[in-house]
């Protein structure tokens, strides 16, 4: 079982909408993964039937037994997040100041508070339009532990591959560097970074570069807008070869990938031969090097 990961280093590079078209290219061949959590959008292109639901626990929160509470303030003074507001002489607890770490309920005289599982969002898997199977998830609004959510939706794949015995999963992942993008490199097999020639394009490409090298993986990359600004497209192939990360290919800017997911469509299905063509190439050469790197 091979796991390809598409990153980018900032937003709005075309990742999910590229990578759904691989998806959309391999068919009931593979488990696709959108590990983008914090932002997930890649349902809107594939069009999952949310066929199973899973609530998604990670962290506690305090909850303080108001028949029990005396009032006595010792929870708030402790509470190093101030998350413990007093309204009317009742002590009550903030869900989104509160880090669940226990204080509060240590020193409570009277043992009137206790944490909870936090219920921080939900993971589905579903069939999406192409047959294949789909893990993905939504974190609740303010919720932490992203990470966390990721690595469960990366496992709920893997083990849907492993009972499929489908031989790749395909990952959407997040743009920066941060734990969720982390939590998606774990395991992969090989990276695809999708990078847009801009200077913060180029200056973020570098950062995730940094942390992809931690995992010691292959990587390649496809710029995508590459016509917009010609010297950075050439700066960003100097990079690349620089950093040994191989050139995967370049798309050119086409408002076609703005009217597909507008119109809830995957690139490659909306009959523009040329982009198509490029994607298809790509994806035989991302599947050809992850089997290379992973011998």
């Amino acid at each position: 079982m091979k796991e390809i990961v598409v990153i980018s280093g900032k937003g709005g590079t075309g990742k999910t909408s590229i990578t759904a078209s691989f998806a959309y290219l391999e068919g009931e061949n593979i488990v696709v993964a959108d590990c983008d959590v914090d932002a997930a959008d890649m349902h809107l292109l594939l069009q999952p039937d949310f066929k199973i639901a899973k609530d998604f626990y990670s962290g506690e929160l305090a909850v303080i037994d108001q028949d029990a509470c005396i009032y006595c303030g010792e929870c708030k003074t402790v509470c190093r997040f101030d998350a413990i507001p007093v309204e009317n002489g009742i002590y009550t607890v903030d869900p989104i100041s509160c880090e669940g770490c226990g204080y509060c309920s240590r020193v409570c005289p009277v043992d009137a508070i206790t944490n909870i599982d936090l219920l921080v969002g939900e993971y589905y898997i579903s069939t999406i339009k192409t047959k294949a199977t789909m893990v993905h998830a939504r974190l609740g609004i303010a919720a932490d532990n992203s990470g966390k959510l990721v690595a469960q939706v990366k496992n709920s794949a893997r083990e849907v591959a492993e009972k499929e015995k489908k031989e790749l999963i395909i990952v959407d992942g997040s743009p920066g560097i941060g734990c969720p993008v982390v939590s998606s490199l774990t395991g992969a097999h090989y990276v695809v970074l999708v990078a847009e020639p801009s200077l913060s394009g180029l200056h973020d490409l570098k950062r995730v570069n940094e942390l992809v090298k931690i995992f010691k993986i292959g990587v390649g990359c496809i710029i995508n807008k590459s016509d917009i600004n010609p010297g950075i497209t050439e700066d960003i192939k100097t990079f690349l070869k620089d950093e040994d990360i191989t050139f995967i290919s370049s798309l050119p800017y086409d408002e076609s990938f703005t009217e597909s997911m507008t119109n809830g469509k995957v690139i490659v299905e909306n009959g523009n031969e040329n982009i198509k063509e490029i994607l298809k190439n790509s994806w035989e050469k991302i599947k050809e090097l992850t089997n290379n790197k992973s011998e």
